[in-house]
Protein backbone atom coordinates (compact mmCIF):
# COMPACT_ATOMS: atom_id res chain seq x y z
CA UNK A 1 0.00 0.00 0.00
CA UNK A 2 1.60 3.30 -1.04
CA UNK A 3 2.06 5.90 1.65
CA UNK A 4 0.05 9.08 1.25
CA UNK A 5 1.88 12.36 0.89
CA UNK A 6 0.68 14.51 3.82
CA UNK A 7 1.06 17.63 1.67
CA UNK A 8 -1.40 16.32 -0.93
CA UNK A 9 -3.76 14.16 1.15
CA UNK A 10 -7.26 15.56 1.17
CA UNK A 11 -8.82 16.48 4.51
CA UNK A 12 -11.70 14.11 3.89
CA UNK A 13 -9.26 11.20 3.54
CA UNK A 14 -7.63 12.11 6.85
CA UNK A 15 -10.97 12.19 8.64
CA UNK A 16 -11.31 8.46 7.90
CA UNK A 17 -7.89 7.66 9.39
CA UNK A 18 -7.73 6.36 12.95
CA UNK A 19 -4.93 7.14 15.38
CA UNK A 20 -3.78 3.52 15.10
CA UNK A 21 -3.72 3.63 11.31
CA UNK A 22 -1.74 6.84 11.25
CA UNK A 23 0.66 5.62 13.94
CA UNK A 24 1.27 2.43 11.95
CA UNK A 25 1.79 4.40 8.76
CA UNK A 26 4.32 6.75 10.34
CA UNK A 27 5.84 4.37 12.89
CA UNK A 28 9.38 4.77 11.56
CA UNK A 29 9.13 8.55 11.80
CA UNK A 30 7.68 8.31 15.32
CA UNK A 31 10.47 5.98 16.47
CA UNK A 32 13.08 8.31 14.99
CA UNK A 33 11.56 11.34 16.74
CA UNK A 34 11.44 9.48 20.06
CA UNK A 35 15.12 8.57 19.73
CA UNK A 36 16.03 12.19 18.89
CA UNK A 37 14.15 13.31 21.99
CA UNK A 38 15.96 10.68 24.06
CA UNK A 39 19.36 11.72 22.70
CA UNK A 40 18.62 15.36 23.46
CA UNK A 41 17.53 14.55 27.00
CA UNK A 42 20.59 12.38 27.51
CA UNK A 43 22.87 15.21 26.39
CA UNK A 44 21.20 17.40 29.04
CA UNK A 45 22.02 14.85 31.70
CA UNK A 46 18.44 13.61 31.96
CA UNK A 47 19.11 9.92 31.49
CA UNK A 48 15.99 8.76 33.31
CA UNK A 49 13.77 10.86 31.04
CA UNK A 50 15.66 9.59 27.98
CA UNK A 51 15.06 6.04 29.17
CA UNK A 52 11.33 6.70 29.36
CA UNK A 53 11.17 7.76 25.70
CA UNK A 54 13.32 4.84 24.62
CA UNK A 55 10.98 2.55 26.55
CA UNK A 56 7.98 3.96 24.68
CA UNK A 57 9.79 3.43 21.37
CA UNK A 58 10.70 -0.13 22.34
CA UNK A 59 7.08 -0.94 23.21
CA UNK A 60 5.86 0.44 19.88
CA UNK A 61 8.50 -1.48 17.91
CA UNK A 62 7.78 -4.71 19.78
CA UNK A 63 4.03 -4.32 19.24
CA UNK A 64 4.61 -3.87 15.50
CA UNK A 65 6.83 -6.95 15.46
CA UNK A 66 4.10 -9.00 17.12
CA UNK A 67 1.57 -7.76 14.55
CA UNK A 68 3.82 -8.71 11.65
CA UNK A 69 4.46 -12.19 13.05
CA UNK A 70 0.71 -12.69 13.57
CA UNK A 71 0.11 -11.63 9.95
CA UNK A 72 2.82 -13.98 8.73
CA UNK A 73 5.01 -11.22 7.30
Amino acid sequence: MPRPNPATTRTTDMEEESVGTLAELYLGNILYALELAAMSLESEGRGEDAGFYRGVARQLAEARGRERRAQGE
